[in-house]
C-alpha cells in the first residue's frame, strides 16, 4: 500500500522540524511542495536529497492525476507547504479530498506533526482553548463585514491569520466592533529571528503598530479572547 505523508515543517526556526519528518522526507520516493525553493532551503540543511515536485493551490488539474497516478503505482509522497502543517489556511486540502475519494483505502494518507502557527499562538495567548474557532486568513474584499460580525458573536477564543499589508485595517475593523474587554493578542513572525508578541484591547493594539510602522512587518497570527 503507497502512502501520502502530511508533514508538517518550520513556520521560522528550521531547528523546529521533528526527527521523524527529517527520516520521511528522506525515505520517500518525492515530495511536493508549495515553492521547490522554499523547501529546498530545509532539505539541504538537514542534506535531505529526495527529488521534489510543486504542488500549490493553482496547480492544474493534470497535477493531481499525475499525483494520483503516482501514487496508484505503490509510489510513497510526501505534501508539505512553505511553513506549518499542510491543509490548515495551506495547499494540500484538495489533494486530499481526492485520495481519499478517489484511492480510497489503497493508499494510507499519515499525518506527521510539528509546527503551526495557530497552535503556538493559542499555546502562548493566555486563552482557553476549550473550544475556540479557526478562521482561516481574513477576506480581502468580498465578505470582510461578515467575517468581522460573525468574531463579535461567537464568545469563545477566536483565531485567525493575516498579511502585514492588512494588519493595519484588520485591527481597525475589531477596534470598531470589539469592546475593549475582548482582549487580543498578536503574534508577528512566530519563532523567527523578529518574533514579537502585542496583548490589549483592539484599540491598544492598533495604536502600538499604528506608532511603530516598523513593526508591520511579516507574518501576523490573531487571537481574541471569548467573552
Amino acid at each position: 500500500m503507497s502512502k501520502l505523508y502530511v508533514v508538517a515543517t518550520p513556520i521560522g526556526n528550521l531547528e523546529d522540524v521533528t526527527l521523524r519528518a527529517i527520516r520521511i522526507l528522506k525515505e520517500v520516493d518525492l515530495i511536493l511542495c508549495e515553492d521547490t525553493r522554499t523547501t529546498h532551503t530545509l532539505l539541504k540543511k538537514y542534506e535531505i536529497t529526495t527529488k521534489t515536485m510543486s504542488y500549490h493551490t493553482h496547480s492544474k488539474e493534470g497535477k493531481h492525476e499525475k499525483i494520483l497516478e503516482l501514487l496508484e503505482a505503490g509510489k510513497d509522497l510526501a505534501l508539505v507547504s512553505d511553513a506549518g502543517t499542510p491543509a490548515i489556511s495551506d495547499p494540500g486540502m484538495l489533494l486530499i479530498s481526492q485520495v481519499h475519494e478517489k484511492l480510497g483505502g489503497s493508499v494510507s494518507v499519515i499525518p506527521i506533526p510539528g509546527a503551526s502557527a495557530l497552535i503556538s499562538l493559542i499555546s502562548i495567548s493566555g486563552f482557553s482553548a476549550m473550544p475556540f474557532t479557526f478562521l482561516g486568513f481574513v477576506p480581502h474584499k468580498k465578505g470582510r463585514e461578515t467575517f468581522f460580525n460573525t468574531i463579535t458573536n461567537i464568545e469563545h477564543t477566536v483565531a485567525f491569520y493575516e498579511s502585514p499589508h492588512r494588519i493595519l485595517k484588520t485591527l481597525e475593523s475589531l477596534a470598531k466592533v470589539l469592546p475593549a474587554e475582548r482582549t487580543v493578542f498578536v503574534g508577528r513572525e512566530l519563532t523567527k529571528l523578529f518574533e514579537q508578541t502585542i496583548r490589549g484591547s483592539a484599540q491598544e493594539v492598533l495604536e502600538y503598530f499604528n506608532t511603530t510602522p516598523d513593526k508591520v512587518r511579516g507574518e501576523f497570527a490573531i487571537a481574541v479572547k471569548g467573552n
